[in-house]
């Protein structure tokens, strides 16, 4: 029986995804060890009642159990899902309303920006611990990491430890629908070829049953009620040249040309996008969906309502079904660049299409992007460089340079303000950050 654990089991939105996945992938249904792994008790207890009456709807005979020993709960695992939150709501509300204060004004802020690097910092340490556990109670597992910030996280991962790891993401998944959405067309009528960094990957080709469809693209961005609902990633097609498979509100701080203008921020807060309902405002959207979520699974738990079981776009169980049973599986991958794509740095970590089988991850050469294009990604990929360096060894220095480098954060900071930024925020999360005690 394939034994897959899963680290922050209390994140109970993603682990309701997964489990849906595993249980309903034939080949590896019936054969499933399911190990859940929680800090919180009481989150983790939720999640097992949950997993138990899925496997009982679904009729499956799969195993599950659950443990705050997270070492015990990674004994002989062949596979390894993390989608850990350090320091849950509280750190984040912080990760984003501190930079508010200077001028920053992150809509996401969890993976790029003076947010994206301080939840680095916080979760280094403890990913250091997992892989320590992992390489002492089931080395060879594949570590399949959810955990923001992607990049930085993953290439941190490689800096600390040998463990075999693929981060994951579902923004290249769902572009092709959004593409499709765009051109009033089917999903599976859009083949896109994509490459780059987590979240900043380029759609470089699209086809639509066969044809270009980037004139068929531009010409629909010209509809007022197509342009409305992806402004940022339409403006970016227009002056890059290539639509970008990250939304339009993430896209908006990637980059430095939109969120220093409060102009720009309310047209992107007010575009035709069900998220505008919030106006912007992450920490509401946040709070507003667990309520509804919590409230609708407890009455599935509790039998008033039948589960919902319906396959989400991630690859977490179809790389377990590839592994399993080595019917290949193609997947887009973060991974480190091994000469994958040429004109990005030899050891960043990439996003690129990877073959899933029998013999595991497979990260395909994709070549390279155009210069315009690999330039944008450069420039995050120096943030990542020196975040890393920061989380990994506690260098104050490189956490500073990291910060002043990002391009929204660069575009509105001076210096003696981003480094006041960067102390207050030192001081607010100290309690999480050991590599700087």
């Amino acid at each position: 029986m394939p034994k897959i654990a899963l680290i922050g089991a209390g994140s109970i939105v993603f682990a309701k995804n997964l489990i849906t996945d595993l249980l309903l992938t034939q080949e590896i249904a019936d054969s499933l060890e399911i190990s859940l792994v929680d800090i919180d008790a009481y989150r983790l207890d939720k999640t097992l009642r949950m997993a138990r009456r899925m496997i009982e709807a679904q009729g499956s005979k799969a195993k599950v159990s659950a443990s705050i020993d997270r070492k015990e709960a990674l004994r002989g695992c062949r596979f390894v899902v993390t989608t850990i939150q350090v320091g849950g709501f509280d750190a984040y509300e912080k990760d984003l309303l501190i930079p508010r204060k200077y001028g920053v004004d992150q809509v996401v802020g969890d993976t790029i920006g003076p947010g994206g690097v301080f939840r680095l910092l916080r979760t280094a340490p403890v990913f250091r611990d997992i892989c320590r556990d992992m390489e002492e109670v089931c080395p060879g597992a594949l570590l399949m990491n959810y955990v923001n910030p992607m990049s930085m996280l993953t290439w941190a991962v490689h800096r600390m430890s040998g463990v075999a790891c693929v981060g994951l993401c579902h923004s290249v998944q769902g572009v092709n629908n959004r593409i499709a959405e765009h051109l009033e067309a089917q999903g599976s009528e859009i083949v896109c070829r994509v490459g780059g960094i987590n979240h900043l990957s380029w759609v470089t080709e699209c086809t639509y049953r066969g044809q270009d469809a980037y004139p068929l693209l531009r010409e629909a961005m010209k509809k007022p009620e197509v342009y409305r609902k992806d402004i940022p990633r339409f403006e970016m097609l227009k002056t890059w040249g290539a639509f970008i498979c990250e939304s339009s509100w993430h896209v908006s701080e990637y980059v430095p040309y939109f969120r220093k203008s409060k102009e720009w921020v309310e047209k992107i807060n007010h575009m035709d996008d069900p998220w505008s309902a919030w106006g912007g405002d992450m920490l509401a959207l946040v709070r507003d969906r667990q309520d509804d979520f919590y409230a609708d699974l407890d009455r599935q738990i509790d039998g008033e309502v039948s589960f919902q079981m319906v396959r989400s776009i991630e690859y977490g169980a179809n790389i377990v079904r590839a592994m399993e049973t080595g019917v290949a599986y193609a997947i887009a991958g973060n991974v480190m660049n091994t000469g994958l794509i040429t004109n990005l740095p030899e050891g960043c970590c990439v996003e690129v299409p990877c073959l899933v089988d029998n013999r595991g991850i497979t990260p395909c050469h994709f070549g390279s992007l155009p210069p315009h294009l690999a330039s944008l990604c450069r420039s995050h990929i120096a943030v990542h460089e020196l975040a890393v360096e920061a989380a990994v060894i506690g260098d104050k220095e490189a956490l500073l340079h990291a910060v002043l480098l990002d391009p929204l954060a660069g575009s509105v900071l001076t210096m003696d303000s981003g480094a006041a930024m960067v102390k207050e925020m030192l001081e607010a999360h100290k309690d999480m950050l050991p590599q700087f005690a």
